[in-house]
């Protein structure tokens, strides 16, 4: 376990940043209080698959580690799109691992239990579309008997799976955990159903946020399915009907809700996946405050908190958070972002 990694709901900092830039030091415990009666609050209840999976390159015998990164169709657990390491751990930080051996259509890679193929090189040597040789079943369970969460060289122990789900983790389709939502617990849960504050679900495949290669990340986020449920759509249409406000838990969340939504700012329910980038320009028609994590400009999730709020006022919060001593990764501290009224008007 990685009790001092991870914060408790009682140590757990909040730093809420109002629609109109002003910013209020709190104690994460506080996000019981933090939404008015008729807000709709939505969360990622994907769980987390164990997508690291170390093994060796066939056709040179050499070491291989292959992280899961993305679904070419959430029908088919036997393909992935990919990310290759070489030899080494989590314990070297991920832009310095070594590369992998050099990588060819065709190759094969024996991993634990199950052996796959490459079948494309996606225009860089370490990313790749994967094929297990194996039916459903077996993929599934030498993903669990073989697999571990992918992990970063902050936590020096390992992971164990349950460390990577969150308290309402369902489906195991996600590459990393959507770890905002670790904000979350069931006395939160119960202290917004006593006010009235509402909470939905949704299902979207949070794929990874570092690939360890400055050119690679430019490309994250990577495609990622959703499933919006019938019932959380229809609660979105009320709560924007009566005025009140959408909250997303999690920079996955609002990327699913935004890709769901039609010009009039209808949500749809069922499957999907979403493909465009969230930044500055973008018009949000569903989100109005986000909880995220501490994240620094350049990464992708930081890029996405662009649409919520102009750069000099994430700036100064930046500065704040680092000031202030806010922890960063995903066991961090966390982030309650309000959109900044004058974004409304962004075409």
């Amino acid at each position: 376990m990685i009790a001092a990694d991870r914060l408790d709901r009682h140590s757990a900092r909040l730093l809420i940043i109002e629609a109109d830039g002003s910013m209020r030091h709190r104690q994460r415990v506080e996000l019981e209080t933090s939404f008015d009666p008729g807000d709709l609050v939505i969360a990622n209840d994907a769980a987390t698959l164990p997508a690291s999976l170390h093994g060796t390159h066939l056709p040179s015998d050499k070491l291989i580690e292959i992280r899961l990164a993305g679904w070419l169709s959430l029908s088919d657990p036997a393909r992935f799109v990919a990310i290759a390491f070489g030899s080494g751990d989590h314990h070297t930080r991920t832009e310095d691992r070594l590369p992998p051996p050099g990588l060819s259509v065709g190759d094969r890679l024996r991993l634990g239990p199950l052996e796959a193929v490459i079948e494309r090189l996606i225009g860089h040597p370490r990313l790749l579309e994967l094929r297990f040789l194996s039916n459903r079943a077996a993929v599934l369970a030498g993903l669990a008997r073989h697999g571990r969460p992918i992990q970063y060289a902050h936590v020096a122990e390992p992971l164990p799976l349950w460390d990577v789900w969150t308290k309402i983790a369902a489906l195991p389709v996600a590459f990393e955990a959507p770890s905002a939502g670790f904000a979350l617990d069931w006395h939160t849960l119960q202290a917004w159903r006593r006010r009235a504050v509402g909470f939905s679900t949704l299902t979207h495949a949070a794929g990874v946020s570092s690939t360890g290669d400055p050119t690679l990340d430019l490309r994250l986020p990577f495609d990622e399915p959703y499933h919006i449920p019938q019932h959380t759509a229809v609660e979105i249409a009320r709560t924007k009907l009566r005025g009140s406000r959408i909250v997303a838990i999690g920079t996955s969340v609002v990327r699913a809700l935004e890709a769901a939504t039609d010009c009039d700012g209808n949500v749809s329910a069922g499957e999907g996946v979403a493909t465009g980038r969230i930044g500055r320009g973008t018009r949000l028609r569903v989100v109005d405050a986000v909880l995220t994590g501490v994240h620094q400009p350049g990464e992708s999730h930081f890029e996405l908190l662009r649409a919520f709020a102009e750069d000099d006022r994430l700036a100064r919060a930046s500065a704040t958070l680092t000031a202030c001593g806010y922890r960063t990764h995903e066991f961090g501290d966390s982030v309650l972002l309000h959109r900044q009224p004058t974004l409304l008007s962004r075409e």
